[in-house]
């Protein structure tokens, strides 16, 4: 079986996890009307918070987590509550909020709809980054939380960030959007094939799947097809090369029954068939199509006459970072998407963060990010 690719704030390095001080649910007590005109009814938000509000209730900071991540902050982002990094617990209150369409806790796919009371499967509607912001609000407003004094969020994390400092300018007092802008054609192009992945397993079964019979192989696919979108070509070269799978199998070989259309696997072939396997023992397949979704059709100008108008209604200070060597987020993007936002008048500054990691580097080389989030 072949090796994660590590680095220097991978999991094999990095700080130990923290424990959540609190971890529950939210219910909306109200339906959520959401921007494609249909509703959630009384949605949960799964959420986990680390350190205590204090009386003022003014040191409360959101972190926003990337696609198939979780409330969990302290588990996948450890290095953000080390000793003189970003946040301290002792005078923070960190929370974190599962996002709508997710599979570890707040309302998604595989909840169940309270007005049929059946599984939503694939009539799940589509919701937007927007409708987060707003859901998650009214859980802000449920703990007395007026202000923000920091939202950090990576890849889908940060459309969160930017959305919230639009949707509640007076709320936020800093923004950091981490390796994000809006995607390219090429990053829609990805996902539309990850998409296909799934949907073209014989066990997706129109989305009607029981949890017991997951598309694995499609699902497995899809993650696969992810990861290459998250590294880089240059990290793969150094880590894998064109070096045989490690288990010792020879891609020079013919098959088992004597053929050539199939052989063994190079290194980096058994890489990715040992990500898509760890990741289908995690994660859902309506799940990963639903925030797939939401984050195609992220678009900060929806509902909005021009850039002027969406990007000054901000008053938070914003922190772009781009990453060198990220080709799902180019760090052009990024900082051609800072500029348009701070010739609105915003103050916006970009950062980039040099990594051979690719667009995972956030979250593979945590001890670089603090640097710049400092």
């Amino acid at each position: 079986m072949n090796e994660a690719v590590t680095g220097s704030g991978s999991a094999s390095t990095r700080s130990p996890a923290l424990e959540p001080t609190y971890e529950g649910d939210f219910i909306l007590d109200q339906n959520l009307m959401l921007e494609s005109g249909r509703t959630l009814a009384q949605p949960t938000l799964h959420y986990a918070v680390y350190g205590r509000l204090n009386a003022a209730r003014d040191n409360a900071v959101l972190i926003c987590h990337a696609l198939s991540g979780s409330a969990r902050v302290g588990d996948w982002w450890p290095e953000i509550f080390a000793p003189g990094a970003v946040l301290s617990l002792e005078h923070d209150f960190v929370i974190c909020i599962n996002i709508l369409g997710s599979c570890y806790g707040s309302t998604g796919p595989g909840s169940v709809d309270p007005e049929t009371g059946l599984v939503y499967g694939p009539d799940f509607p589509l919701v937007s980054i927007r409708d987060n912001v707003r859901a998650q609000g009214h859980l802000l407003d449920s703990l007395g939380i007026r202000r923000l004094r920091l939202i950090l969020g990576g890849s889908i994390g940060g459309m969160q960030a930017l959305e919230w400092a639009i949707h509640d300018p007076a709320r936020v007092e800093r923004a950091a959007i981490i390796g994000v802008a809006p995607l390219t054609a090429m990053g829609l192009a990805l996902n539309h094939l990850q998409r296909q992945a799934i949907q073209n397993d014989p066990d997706w079964d129109g989305g009607y799947y029981l949890p017991q019979r997951q598309p694995r192989l499609g699902l497995s696919l899809a993650r696969q097809i992810g990861m290459i979108s998250y590294k880089s070509a240059g990290l793969f070269d150094e880590r894998f090369s064109r070096n045989p799978n490690r288990n010792g199998e020879d891609p020079w070989s013919h098959d088992s029954q004597g053929g050539g259309l199939v052989g063994g696997r190079f290194d980096i072939a058994g890489y990715l068939d040992n990500q898509g396997e760890r990741f289908i023992q995690r994660f859902d397949a309506n799940a990963y199509l639903a925030i797939l979704r939401t984050m195609d059709t992220w678009d900060p100008l929806n509902g909005h006459a021009s850039p002027t108008e969406a990007f000054s209604r901000i008053r938070a200070r914003l922190t772009f970072i781009g990453i060198s060597s990220d080709w799902l987020f180019p760090p052009e993007s990024i900082r051609s998407f800072a500029d348009l936002i701070r010739s609105a008048g915003v103050p916006a500054e970009y950062r980039e963060m040099t990594s051979s990691h690719g667009h995972d580097a956030f979250l593979a080389e945590q001890a670089e990010l603090v640097q710049l989030l400092q």
